[in-house]
C-alpha cells in the first residue's frame, strides 16, 4: 500500500472518528530529510509550522478537510500557528509530539487495584512536561474503539484530541498542552458496542454544578491547614470510651439562603452558620449525606457519579477543605456518608463506561440493583475496587475526614439482598454471602487504620453478620462503629405504641440489651425514619399534644442514656412536625413555639450530660457499664437501670414510659447516700408538668433489686429521671 494510500486511509479513520492509534500518524514521523508533521485543525483557515523559538519554519499544506501537513527540518522542536475564521489566531504546541504521561509503576499499582493516590496520577492533572504547561488527561476504558478528549478548548470535537492506549492497563493518556485548572471537559467514548458517548471523567476532582455535567480540571487542593491539634487528639475522641453524638445533616436544606428557598449555602456560609449551631447544641461531630457529586438531588448525594469531587452545589474543593478545618478548629469532626456499593445509570456516568460493564457486573442478577434502579460496582475487579479504595483515601487523607459511614453495607453483604429465589447468583461455595464485597470491606478498613490513624468507618449495617466491628485479624470486618438498627426498630416500635398496650410489648424497649455489646454500636435516628409516609420523630407519638411531646423527651432520654454513640437527623432536635422534605429546610420557625424550643433545649442538656458524665459514654461498649435494676415491670411500663465508668459515680436511670405517675415506686440503688436528681424530661424548662422528687433522693442502706440501697422515688409520666450519685446521707 502506497503513502498516499495510508494517508488517505489514517486521514478518513481521523475525520469520522475512528483513528484508534493517533501516534502512528498525528505529530512528527519520518527521519532523516524526510520528516513531515501531520496535525488536525478542523475549520482552521491555516496553520503555520513554527520552530522551537517561535521562528516560522513552513507553511502547511491542508491535504484532507482539517489536515495540515508540513515538512519539519531534522532535530527541530516545534509548534503550530493556528489561523481561525475571523482573525483569531493561536499558538500551541503538538499533543502528538509528547511521550507517554503515566507512569509505568503508576499503570502497574492501578492495574493492582492498589494506587491509594490514584486521584493524582490520572484523570486530568495540571503538568509541566519539557517546559510546556497543559494538562495530562487519562482514563481507564480498555474495551473501547476509541477514545478522545473533548472540552471547552476543542469545541467539544470529539476527532480533535484522540487518546493513546497504553494496552497493557487498558488507559488511554493525553498531554494537551496550554490548558489548565477550569477547563470544562469530558471524554468521548468509542464504545466497543458501537456506541460514541461524552463520559464524565471517573477521578474528576471537580464538577460543573448539576444538571451541567462537565467535569473540570482543578489541581489536588493545596490547602494551608491549621488543624493540627486536632489531628492529634483525633484518635482519642474516636476511642469507644469517648462520648461521640451525630449530628447527621444534608447540607442542601438544613438552611437556606433567605429569600432564596431553592438556593443552597456554599461552605463558607454553611460554616458560618452550622458549626456554631452544632458546637452550642453539644453534639461531636458532623455527618454529612453525601456531598460526593451527584446529578440528582432527590437521591440526596445517594446516587454518586463523581467519587472524588465535592458537589459543586457547594463551592469549591479548597472550600470544602476550608470547611471541614473549620469544624476541626471548633472541636467538631466531620464525617461523610460514602456508597461504594451502587451508582446509578445516568448515560454521562459509570454505566457501561467502555461499551462494556466495565465498573457494574454483567449479570443483572449481580449488577442491578432492584431497589434503587441502580448499578452495582464489581467489586470482584482488582481496577474497581482499587477506585473506590482510592476515593476512601482521597476523602479521609486529602480533605482529613474524621470518619466514612458506608452505606448499604447489608445490601453489599449478601447476594440475594433484596431478590427472590432465581434472581441472584449463588457464590462459588454455592452460598449466598458476597465473599468479594467482604474482601473489599475488610481490605478497605485494613489500608485505613494503616493510613489515615484516629479516622472511623462506621456500618449502615441492619443484618446479625456476626464481628461487623470485629478486628479484620479476629475475622471481622474492622468497622469502628456499627449503626443498631434493631434498637432503633424497636424503641421506636415501642414509643408509637399508645401507653395503654405498652405493657404487652415490654421487651421491645429492653431486648436491645441482650446484644448491646456484642458490637461497637451507634444508635441511629436518621434521615431514614422520617421520610417516604414514616412521618416525623415527632408524629410518631401517640396521644394529645402534651404526650407527644412528654412521649419524646422520653424517648430522646432512652436514647441518650442507652448504651452506644448518639446520632440525630436534623430537625429532629426541633420536633419538626412535618416529614423531612430535602427541597425546603427544616422547621427553624417551630422555635417560636415553647415546646419546640423546650425539646431543643433538653437535646443540648442530654449533649452535655453525656459529655460530661464518664457513667454514661466510658463504657457503652462493655457490658460492666450497665445494669437492670428494674428490667421487668411490664405492668407499669417502667425501666430503671444503672450506668458506670471507672472512678465516676454512678448514674441511674428512671424510665416511666405509662402515662399515669409512679408515687412511692421503690427501686434498688448501688449506693447509699444522697443521689442528685441531674436531669428530670418532665421539668417545667422541657415543658414539662415538674413532677419530680425535689432535686435529689435519699438512699438507705436497704438492699433491694440486687442493690446494696434502696430508695421510693416519684417517676413522672411518659419522662426520665437522671440521678447521680453524691455521697454519704449524713441527714
Amino acid at each position: 500500500m502506497s503513502a498516499t494510500q495510508d494517508m488517505h486511509i489514517a486521514a478518513a479513520a481521523l475525520l469520522e472518528g475512528r483513528l484508534d492509534d493517533p501516534f502512528a500518524w498525528l505529530g512528527l514521523h519520518g527521519d532523516g530529510t524526510e520528516r513531515v508533521v501531520r496535525t488536525f485543525q478542523p475549520g482552521a483557515e491555516g496553520v503555520t509550522l513554527l520552530g522551537a523559538n517561535g521562528n516560522e519554519i513552513a507553511q502547511m499544506d491542508e491535504q484532507a478537510p482539517g489536515i495540515f501537513v508540513g515538512a519539519a527540518p531534522e532535530g527541530a522542536g516545534y509548534r503550530f500557528r493556528i489561523a481561525w475564521p475571523g482573525g483569531e489566531t493561536q499558538e500551541t504546541e503538538d499533543p502528538y509530539s509528547f511521550g507517554p504521561v503515566i507512569g509505568d509503576l503508576d499503570l502497574h499499582l492501578f492495574s493492582e487495584g492498589r494506587h491509594w493516590n490514584l486521584a493524582r496520577a490520572m484523570g486530568a492533572q495540571p503538568r509541566t512536561i519539557e517546559g510546556i504547561e497543559g494538562v495530562a488527561f487519562s482514563v481507564w476504558a480498555p474495551n473501547a474503539r476509541r477514545v478522545s478528549v473533548v472540552g471547552d478548548f476543542n469545541n467539544w470535537d470529539g476527532r480533535r484530541h484522540p487518546m493513546r492506549l497504553r494496552h497493557d492497563a487498558g488507559v488511554w493518556e493525553l498531554f494537551v498542552p496550554r490548558v489548565g485548572p477550569g477547563t470544562h471537559y469530558k471524554f468521548e467514548v468509542a464504545g466497543a458496542d458501537g456506541s460514541v458517548i461524552q463520559k464524565a471523567d471517573p477521578l474528576a476532582r471537580q464538577t460543573e454544578k448539576p444538571p451541567a455535567t462537565a467535569s473540570i480540571v482543578s489541581a489536588a487542593p493545596d490547602f494551608a491547614w491549621t488543624d493540627e491539634d486536632w489531628m492529634e487528639e483525633r484518635a482519642a475522641r474516636h476511642a469507644p470510651t469517648a462520648p461521640i453524638s451525630i449530628y447527621e445533616v444534608h447540607a442542601s436544606s438544613w438552611l437556606r439562603p433567605e429569600g432564596d428557598p431553592n438556593g443552597h449555602f456554599g461552605w463558607r456560609a454553611l460554616a458560618d452558620r452550622l458549626i456554631p449551631y452544632v458546637s452550642e447544641m453539644g453534639f461531636t461531630h458532623v455527618e454529612l449525606l453525601p456531598i460526593m457529586e451527584h446529578p440528582f438531588g432527590g437521591s440526596w448525594g445517594y446516587q454518586p457519579l463523581s467519587q472524588f469531587a465535592p458537589s459543586a452545589r457547594y463551592g469549591s474543593p479548597e472550600g470544602f477543605a476550608a470547611f471541614v478545618d473549620a469544624c476541626h478548629r471548633e472541636g467538631i469532626g466531620v464525617i461523610l456518608d460514602w456508597v461504594p456499593a451502587h451508582f446509578p445509570t445516568d448515560a454521562h456516568g459509570l454505566a457501561r463506561f467502555d461499551g462494556t460493564p466495565l465498573y457494574e457486573h454483567a449479570d443483572p442478577r449481580e449488577g442491578f440493583h432492584q431497589d434503587w434502579n441502580t448499578l452495582i460496582y464489581n467489586l470482584g475487579r482488582r481496577e474497581v475496587a482499587g477506585f473506590l479504595l482510592a476515593s476512601a483515601m482521597w476523602w479521609l487523607e486529602t480533605f482529613h475526614i474524621d470518619g466514612l459511614r458506608v452505606d448499604a453495607v447489608a445490601s453489599m453483604l449478601y447476594r440475594d439482598y433484596s431478590r427472590n429465589a432465581g434472581e441472584w447468583v449463588p457464590n462459588v461455595h454455592g452460598g449466598r454471602e458476597n465473599l468479594e464485597s467482604v474482601e473489599f470491606l475488610k481490605r478497605m478498613n485494613s489500608i485505613i487504620a494503616d493510613r489515615c490513624p484516629g479516622a472511623i468507618t462506621l456500618a449502615e449495617e441492619s443484618t446479625a453478620w456476626p464481628g461487623v466491628s470485629a478486628p479484620v485479624a479476629q475475622g471481622g470486618l474492622g468497622f469502628n462503629y456499627k449503626w443498631n438498627m434493631g434498637w432503633m426498630h424497636d424503641t421506636l416500635q415501642y414509643v408509637e405504641r399508645d401507653p395503654l398496650y405498652r405493657s404487652w410489648h415490654h421487651d421491645e424497649l429492653t431486648f436491645g440489651l441482650v446484644y448491646a455489646f456484642s458490637e461497637r454500636f451507634v444508635l441511629p435516628i436518621s434521615h431514614d425514619e422520617v421520610v417516604h409516609g414514616k412521618g416525623s420523630l415527632i408524629g410518631k407519638m401517640p396521644g394529645d399534644r402534651w404526650r407527644k411531646f412528654a412521649n419524646l423527651r422520653a424517648y430522646l432520654s432512652l436514647m441518650w442514656t442507652h448504651p452506644g454513640k448518639k446520632l440525630l437527623f436534623m430537625g429532629c432536635e426541633l420536633a419538626q412536625e412535618a416529614e423531612w422534605n430535602h427541597d425546603t429546610q427544616i422547621g427553624w420557625e417551630l422555635l417560636d413555639r415553647p415546646e419546640h424550643a423546650a425539646i431543643q433545649r433538653l437535646v443540648r442538656d442530654l449533649n452535655r450530660l453525656y459529655a460530661s458524665e464518664p457513667a454514661l459514654h466510658a463504657r457503652d461498649a462493655d457490658p460492666s457499664g450497665f445494669d437492670w435494676i428494674v428490667g421487668g415491670d411490664a405492668q407499669n411500663s417502667a425501666f430503671v437501670f444503672a450506668r458506670y465508668a471507672p472512678d465516676a459515680p454512678p448514674v441511674v436511670v428512671l424510665l416511666n414510659m405509662s402515662a399515669n405517675p409512679l408515687h412511692g415506686y421503690e427501686i434498688g440503688l448501688p449506693r447509699a447516700g444522697t443521689w442528685q436528681e441531674i436531669l428530670n424530661s418532665d421539668a417545667d424548662i422541657y415543658g414539662g408538668a415538674n413532677i419530680g422528687n425535689g432535686g435529689r433522693v435519699h438512699a438507705s442502706p436497704a438492699p433491694a433489686y440486687g442493690q446494696p440501697a434502696s430508695a421510693r422515688v416519684t417517676l413522672p409520666p411518659l419522662a426520665a429521671v437522671l440521678l447521680r450519685h453524691e455521697g454519704t446521707n449524713h441527714l
